[in-house]
């Protein structure tokens, strides 16, 4: 009986090392190996391109490239390179990624790119400029976040920063400020706590794109609280969530109003105008 046991912890175990062995190199847990099997690399001056055999991509300076800009609008640096990655089809990049989005950004300040992303630029559909700088912020405030205060990190906010950083309003599918504003003076409105959580499905929203929408939105937010109380007290905002997961105390040890008023300020200063 005891060698049986014995026997079946050892299979016990070498299943689960080999699950963890799988998730690592060809999974979910992919970019958070330091084993990269099947892929080309590419180390850049900022950045260091993955690109899977197969793959038809070679211009790493268009990635490259936009580090600066994104550092230079958060006041922060990377803290290393981020690890940016190119698949050869749609199936691969599913197998890897946990969004069948896009992009998308890791918490370990890792990001994916989907070959339909990429098309999508070269067809003019999307500008891969734009979308890049809006990920490589998730990357940047997630190195400074690590993993698990990353994770915890107001999600509203990470979007509207991407969002208002990358000046995203207004292309692509992304309603302008305009619009945005004009869509809310409809009644429209999804309560930034509400954000990915049970709540959001119950906020009703007529508008023509609806996660579009609320990335806007939360755009809006960042570019009021920038407008009315200047980008260094936003910076402190932005910053201090990377250490401290109190929310509602930081953001009313900085603007010295609770967050809530503020939010409701906010609508107001639309409807009133």
């Amino acid at each position: 009986m005891k060698k049986k046991l014995k026997y079946s912890i050892i299979a016990a175990s070498l299943l689960v090392a080999g699950i963890a062995v799988y998730s690592f190199l060809y999974g979910k847990l992919f970019p958070y190996s330091p084993i990269i099997v099947g892929f080309a690399k590419y180390e850049l001056e900022n950045t260091i391109v993955y690109v899977q055999r197969g793959a038809d991509y070679d211009d790493f300076e268009a990635i490259d490239s936009l580090i600066p800009t994104v550092e230079e609008f958060h006041e922060l640096t990377f803290l290393k390179k981020p690890r940016v990655f190119i698949f050869k089809d749609k199936d691969s990049y599913y197998q890897r990624s946990l969004s069948r989005a896009r992009f998308c950004a890791f918490y370990n300040g890792d990001l994916v790119i989907s070959p339909w992303a990429l098309e999508e630029a070269e067809n003019g559909e999307i500008s891969l400029a734009i979308y890049l700088r809006h990920e490589l912020s998730h990357c940047l405030i997630s190195q400074h976040s690590g993993i698990l205060r990353g994770y915890q990190y107001p999600a509203w906010l990470l979007e509207g920063i991407a969002v208002y950083s990358s000046d995203q309003m207004g292309t692509s599918w992304y309603p302008s400020k305009a619009d945005t504003y004009n869509y809310i003076r409809e009644g429209n409105f999804m309560p930034p706590d509400c954000f990915k959580t049970k709540m959001e499905d119950r906020i009703e929203l007529d508008v023509e794109y609806r996660i579009t929408f609320m990335y806007s939105e939360f755009a809006c937010i960042v570019d009021y609280l920038i407008e009315n109380y200047g980008k260094d007290k936003f910076l402190s905002y932005m910053t201090g969530l990377t250490t401290n997961t109190e929310h509602d105390n930081i953001f009313k040890s900085i603007y010295g109003i609770e967050f809530e008023k503020c939010i409701r300020d906010f609508r107001e200063s639309i409807v009133n105008q």
